[in-house]
């Protein structure tokens, strides 16, 4: 076997272990941001226990109906009352583009198109500049939008980044929770972006 052959299998080899978050034998955040085309399974789409939706105990003071993200938790709550809420697993942010902050739902889309912005265009110069809603879109099923700020909460193709900080900001779910989370949230719902539960 050529030299050149060995260097590019060994390259090749460890990019692919830093796609999958795994160097040295120990798990670290996923570094590949978007994978634009690729269609995930069904099996693929099966969460983690932790992260599958579920109702839970919940302690806030925020009213019902209410969405409240705990970035270092990596969990969207929807706000029920009487202590519950319901649950779910998201990718948050990467370090450096994580934010906490109050903003409103201001507008929902079905199937969102996806234009990089030109900062991710400059880190990722592969990308496409645009790519139309679909399976393998990396917006996924659909997406409900901050404020007039560029984060959302959206769907997405890959669903190995929930619970791992790897998004340019937004936050991610698996698509049929987020086709859940736009069934039951309304345009100017409040949402509440805490780096920890409230004490």
């Amino acid at each position: 076997m050529s030299r050149l052959l060995l260097f590019v299998l060994i390259v090749l080899g460890l990019s692919g272990a830093v796609a999958q978050g795994q160097v040295g034998g120990a798990r670290h955040e996923l570094s590949v941001e978007e994978q634009p085309g690729y269609e995930p399974t069904p099996d693929e789409e099966n969460l983690p226990p932790a992260y599958q939706r579920q109702l839970v105990y919940f302690r806030t003071t925020e009213p019902p109906g209410t969405i409240v993200v705990t970035v270092s938790q990596r969990f969207l709550y929807v706000v029920q009352g009487n202590n519950r809420a319901l649950r779910y697993g998201i990718g948050v942010g990467r370090e450096g583009f994580q934010w906490v902050g109050l903003l409103k739902i201001s507008r929902k889309s079905e199937w969102p198109d996806w234009t990089p912005p030109p900062e991710m265009i400059r880190r990722q110069p592969y990308l496409p500049r645009f790519m139309a809603g679909g399976p393998g879109n990396p917006m996924g099923a659909r997406a409900l939008y901050l404020g007039s700020t560029v984060y959302r909460i959206h769907g997405t193709n890959q669903p190995n980044t929930i619970g791992h900080a790897v998004s340019s900001g937004c936050f991610r779910l698996v698509n049929k929770d987020v086709v859940d989370l736009y069934e039951r949230i309304p345009v100017g719902t409040k949402v509440v972006v805490r780096q920890a539960p409230e004490l």
